[in-house]
């Protein structure tokens, strides 16, 4: 758990210290308890699993179902409010922030069999997103806010929206909330073109000026120095 503790101190962009980390995050708490709660489950005393389970979410505010099976170094971060379901799977190295809920979607009253989503590794899942359905999020795949997903999203790939739908292309993941590689370049575009009409702009002025502009800038030095000279 000290690996995940210190994944979560460099993915974290308010860089936490390792004290911040072990006595503060909700979202470290809900998965270290979860791991105690897991095996629990595992050696066929559920009820007493589901009662921790249940203590887990009053204390952190995170809903995990005993059963679902989680990598290494998921980071929940914020937290409060995200549900896991039972037959979830997710893998190393996820990014889950607070309001998700990784869900179920089948006939009612439907127990056996895969209900819930697969995560993949590396994938982020942003505030408030509903993903549904025994589905998967891809490699790297990223899931934007509030946004409801009842559709496989290809690795490497971004869904937004309700229902969501993929767009973009090949990216490499990222903290989410910060600028891609495209957004980067397109603001950088942006700025060169302002500076390069602010030197424009300048130039005009500098011509509109002419000599008479210059024969008056003369004109009030030679009157500070007159009037130093006094």
């Amino acid at each position: 758990m000290f690996d995940t503790l210190r994944s979560i101190q460099k993915r974290d962009p308010a860089q936490p210290t390792f004290a911040e980390v072990l006595f503060a995050y909700n979202g470290y708490h809900a998965v270290c308890l979860h791991r105690m709660n897991n095996f629990i489950w595992h050696l066929g005393l559920r009820a007493l699993a589901r009662f921790f389970a249940n203590l887990t979410r009053i204390l952190t505010g995170i809903e995990i179902h005993p059963e679902a099976r989680i990598g290494q170094n998921l980071f929940i971060d914020h937290g409060t409010g995200v549900v896991i379901g039972q037959t979830a799977v997710i893998g190393d190295n996820v990014t889950i922030y607070h309001g998700v809920t990784l869900g179920g979607v089948g006939k009612t009253g439907q127990v056996d069999g895969k209900r819930h989503p697969t995560i993949d590794n590396y994938a982020i899942i942003g505030a408030g997103a509903q993903v549904l359905g025994d589905i998967t999020v891809g490699e790297y795949a990223k899931v934007g806010a509030n946004s409801v997903v009842t559709s496989d999203i290809p690795a490497h790939r971004t869904a937004i929206g309700i229902p969501a739908r993929v767009i973009g292309g090949d990216d490499t993941a990222r903290a989410y909330g910060m600028p891609s590689r495209q957004e980067m370049e397109d603001v950088v575009f942006t700025i060169d073109c302002i500076i390069k009409e602010m030197g424009h702009i300048k130039k005009e002025l500098n011509l509109a000026d002419g000599p008479e502009c210059a024969a008056q800038q003369d004109a009030v030095a030679s009157d500070d120095k007159a009037t130093a000279a006094e």
